[in-house]
Formats: structure tokens, C-alpha cells, sequence
């Protein structure tokens, strides 16, 4: 394919997603648009209002450079899923780590070696049951460290987590009491508020926190340690943000790189998707067909089939079949496209599409400066 080619396949696209050269670019690749990048950082912190009130989650880049920009932009505390993502954290030089997942197995050990790895780490993981508490305490015990544990609080979602009630105060005060553990607070997520107008969802997402900010104070009053509750996700994050709690820590995640599921959910939400999949046509089977090398190997699969992608610069392409490595689009412009030439896709969903790739192509001012690691995409790392 030669420049006149590559300039007429990329003539619609947003002229912040040109690339001056793909030559070297292996296809399917993970592209991440710098200026978008760094844009939608500080709109993150410019919501929050305060670099201090953040905790983002980790889930979605993985990447020890995201992090290494976040801690330039002030951001201390920092939220990931697994403790690959921890030690991720932990080696990019993050001291303040909250492991938002229920601690149990084989996983109670690597706690205790990882507080054991990175001493000067302050580490919470969360809790909802008595017997992974037990069993954290005198893991932690026997290595004479400590771990802060959160309560998880079910909101609605019904996935994991107590809801408000003696039970819940029942644990947390076992938490309280177990040696090796320290009470650190509620954590509550609330991902099953998906409602596009931001005024139904603040009805909802305050119909979930403010039960919690009370047990929180009844708890104080009964003489426990409350110190924080770590709240929200992407799309209750601005809702959070208004709220002045001093207690409250706001954990955002997809919209460092946005993705276009959350782009048509959210649409208050004024971020620019920053990673995209540039993908090169490998068969015209029919007049009307383009089939691309973008299989549900290189994109997440979460999405129904035929909806896992956006692709800007061709409105009417329709995804009739995917398979490992081949996408087929149905578009009426297939006749712009022979073997080779290139296209862009948003992802519907990009948190897992990240973790398909071992590394990303970072683009700044048109170029290709270099690649980031996902290193974080494996279960486990050292520890």
C-alpha cells in the first residue's frame, strides 16, 4: 500500500488519531494517543477537584507508565483488582494500595509475602465473610505484618459485599479485632447504575452511598475506626466528586483511555477515547465484505458479537462474523479497501481488551515514539 493509499483509507478520521508512518506497526495493534491520554487525566483530576480525593483503578491500562503519569499529577492513592496490578503498583512506586477484591486461597499467602516484598507499601484488601478474615489474620500474624481490610458494602449490585445491617457491623467488628488486620474503612461499588440521564443516576448511586455514610457515623460512634470509604466507579464518579465527604476516596477507571460502550452510556462524560485498535484489511471476499485481523483474540469478547467496536471512519460498516483472527465487515465503502490497508476501531469495552495485548504503540504528535509493557496482564508476576 503506498501514502496515497494510506491517506485516502484515513481521510475521515479525527486528525488527533493520524499516524504519520505504520509501517512498523504489527496489526492487531493497541494504539495510545498521548494528548488524549494526558486530556483526559486532567479531566479527571479537574472533576475530583483535587488530585488527594483520587484512588484510580488500575484495572483498565495495567501499564506501570499510566501510573507513573498519575503520580505526577499528585495522584498517591491507587486502586487495582489483583496483586499482579499491586505489585505492578508497587514497583512503579506507588505506596498507598488498595486491592478492591475479597482475599482467599492460595491468594491469603501471596498477601503476606507481598507486605513481606514491599515493607514500606501501606497495602488494603476488602472483606465480606469471617472465614477469609480468620484465616488473613494469622497469615499476617505469622509474618509479623499488618493489612488493612475494607468492608465490602453491597450497594445493589449483588455481586459481591454485605449490605447495611448487623452483619455487616458484625464483621467489621472482627476486623477490628483480628490481630494482623486493621479496620480501613467501607468500600462500595456500584456498577449496576448504568442510567444514561446523570440525574436518575444520582438519585441512585446517592440512594446507595448515603445508607453507607450513616452506618459509617454508627459505627464511629460505637467506638470503631471508619477512616475512609473508597466509592464509585467510572460513571458515578462525578457524583461522588460533588460530594464534599472528607472520608471519601473516588476510584474511576475506563476513562483514562474511555472506550466507546462507556462513551454511548455516559454521555455527561466528556473524555475522548485514547486507545484504539488499528487493524489492516486482509480479504475482499465479496463487493460489499472487508475482512480486517482484528479476531476476539486482539478485542474484548464481553460485548455481543457484532457490537464490540466502533470504527470511525466507516459509520455503516456492520460486523456479520469474528472469529480468532478475521472480522468481517459488510460496509457500502468496501471498495476503498485492498489487502493491507489500515483502519481504526474504538473499543466497546476496554478494560479487557488491554489485557489481550503483552504491549501498546504509543503515538505523540502524530509518531510513534515508543511502546509501554501491559505488565500487569498476568495473574502473577513475582509474588
Amino acid at each position: 500500500m503506498d501514502q496515497d493509499q494510506q491517506a485516502i483509507v484515513k481521510s475521515n478520521m479525527d486528525p488527533r488519531y493520524a499516524i504519520a508512518d505504520t509501517r512498523e506497526i504489527v496489526t492487531p495493534a493497541f494504539v495510545i494517543f498521548r494528548e488524549i491520554l494526558d486530556a483526559n487525566l486532567a479531566e479527571i483530576v479537574r472533576i475530583a477537584g483535587s488530585a488527594a480525593r483520587l484512588r484510580p483503578h488500575c484495572k483498565t491500562h495495567k501499564m506501570r507508565e499510566v501510573i507513573e503519569l498519575e503520580l505526577a499529577a499528585g495522584i498517591a492513592k491507587h486502586k487495582c483488582a489483583t496483586l499482579a496490578e499491586a505489585e505492578m503498583l508497587a514497583r512503579a512506586g506507588v505506596k498507598d494500595i488498595f486491592l478492591a477484591y475479597n482475599i482467599v486461597g492460595a491468594n491469603i499467602a501471596r498477601v503476606a509475602r507481598f507486605v513481606q516484598a514491599f515493607p514500606d507499601v501501606r497495602l488494603a484488601v476488602t472483606a465480606d465473610h469471617t472465614r477469609p478474615v480468620e484465616e488473613l489474620g494469622r497469615a499476617l500474624v505469622a509474618v509479623g505484618r499488618q493489612v488493612e481490610v475494607l468492608l465490602d458494602i453491597d450497594s445493589g449490585q449483588h455481586r459481591t459485599g454485605l449490605p447495611v445491617g448487623d452483619a455487616a457491623r458484625r464483621l467489621y467488628a472482627q476486623i477490628a479485632v483480628t490481630p494482623g488486620l486493621i479496620a480501613g474503612g467501607f468500600h462500595l461499588y456500584d456498577g449496576q447504575n448504568h442510567q444514561k440521564s446523570i440525574d436518575d443516576r444520582r438519585v441512585a448511586v446517592l440512594a446507595g452511598y448515603e445508607p453507607a455514610a450513616r452506618f459509617r457515623q454508627e459505627l464511629i460512634a460505637a467506638g470503631l475506626s471508619v477512616p475512609r470509604i473508597v466509592a464509585g466507579g467510572t460513571g458515578s464518579f462525578p457524583i461522588f466528586a460533588e460530594l464534599d465527604d472528607p472520608w471519601l476516596e473516588l476510584s474511576p477507571g475506563t476513562i483514562i483511555f474511555h472506550d466507546s460502550g462507556y462513551g454511548e452510556t455516559f454521555p455527561d462524560l466528556k473524555f475522548t477515547p485514547a486507545a484504539l485498535l488499528l487493524t489492516r484489511c486482509i480479504s475482499r471476499p465479496t463487493d460489499n465484505r472487508v475482512t480486517f485481523d482484528l479476531g476476539y483474540k486482539a478485542v474484548a469478547s464481553d460485548p455481543p458479537a457484532g457490537n464490540r467496536l466502533v470504527f470511525p471512519d466507516l459509520p455503516d460498516a456492520k460486523a456479520v462474523l469474528q472469529n480468532e483472527e478475521h472480522l468481517v465487515l459488510e460496509t457500502s465503502a468496501a471498495s476503498r479497501f485492498q489487502p493491507g490497508d489500515e483502519l481504526l476501531a474504538i473499543p466497546r469495552h476496554v478494560c479487557p481488551t488491554s489485557a489481550l495485548h503483552k504491549f501498546v504503540y504509543v503515538v505523540r504528535e502524530g509518531k510513534v515514539v515508543g511502546t509501554w509493557q501491559v505488565a500487569a496482564r498476568d495473574r502473577v508476576l513475582t509474588i
